[in-house]
């Protein structure tokens, strides 16, 4: 009796890269957070210097790799509208949405990433999901519920403010969609994965930069180490590396299981906050840890998690 292979989101080759991925993202709202209550930087320019930096390490990765960073017409508009969706759009929401609510809460919010991608992957794609994808969709965003509820009774920047914050991580959300189901398209696979993505990082980067003088001014950089070394984290690991290893999920795995990993950042974050914050858990944060957490296990496990 032949024995069916394992479903390909249980696999060393999926396994290992969202566990990466799950440690470097989980850590950034840390590093975020510092860089808001720096010396002033505006938002803007943080994300300009963190997608140069990006850019630029790619651009190297392939250059060294003997890969072109020329395409045609269609490449270079993918580029520019992949950047625009995710380098642009989706980390000015992230970092404004900071500035209202506390970035325990943005990542617990975050987590509803799964649904516009479940849906969008529908769509577009016509990719359905399957029943165990559903179940496990179902468990995970009842972890993420209680995980809402805790971190919003917590927040001490009042109603008005938490709507603002969390309105604009809203629009993160779909924007960061937008480019998740790009990459699992037919016109994402025609191209090299690093030169595309150190192409979209810096056209992100030229466009974060003229939204940031057009708003905000003349570029602020902080000097102080701890800034230095957020930026050079955010843009090397959490950006060139995360981004390259996730959207090579999200062509393996596709779109919907692949936003599992914004259900389980929070919980890695409150985790690293246990750790070096002092961050203590409550009733309602450990269960929601512990169904978001079977939940992922439920969705990765089901062989056939969309068609």
């Amino acid at each position: 009796m032949s024995t069916a292979p394992p479903p390909q989101s249980t696999r060393a080759s999926v396994l290992i890269p969202f566990t990466v991925v799950l440690l470097i993202w989980g850590s950034t709202w840390i590093v975020i957070r510092d860089q808001l209550g720096g010396a002033g930087v505006p938002p803007s320019w943080s994300v300009t210097y963190r997608f140069a930096v990006a850019g630029v390490a790619l651009a190297a990765v392939a250059l060294a790799k003997g890969e072109r960073l020329a395409f045609d017409r269609t490449g270079w508009l993918f580029a520019a509208v992949l950047g625009l969706a995710q380098f642009v759009c989706n980390f000015n929401f992230v970092y404004r949405a900071e500035q209202h609510i506390t970035s325990g809460l943005v990542s617990v919010v975050f987590a509803l990433l799964l649904v516009p991608n479940a849906l969008f992957a529908r769509v577009f794609l016509g990719q359905r999901l399957g029943r165990q994808l559903l179940v496990g969709s179902a468990v995970a965003m009842a972890g993420v519920a209680l995980l809402f509820v805790q971190e919003a009774r917590s927040d001490p920047n009042g109603p008005g403010e938490a709507l603002i914050g969390i309105a604009l991580t809203g629009c993160a959300i779909l924007s960061a969609s937008v480019a998740n189901v790009m990459q699992a398209t037919k016109t994402a696979a025609r191209y090299p994965m690093i030169p595309m993505l150190a192409v979209a990082m810096l056209l992100g980067a030229g466009m974060d930069a003229a939204f940031a003088l057009a708003t905000v001014g003349a570029p602020v950089f902080d000097p102080r180490p701890s800034y230095i070394a957020g930026v050079l984290y955010l843009g090397l690991a959490a950006s060139a590396l995360a981004f390259t290893l996730y959207f090579r999920i999200i062509r393996t795995i596709g779109p919907a299981k692949a936003a599992y990993n914004s259900v389980i950042v929070p919980v890695i974050a409150m985790l690293l906050s246990t750790v070096f914050e002092g961050y203590r858990w409550s009733l309602l944060a450990a269960a929601g840890g512990v169904l978001a957490g079977a939940g992922l296990v439920i969705a990765l496990t089901a062989r056939r998690p969309n068609r």
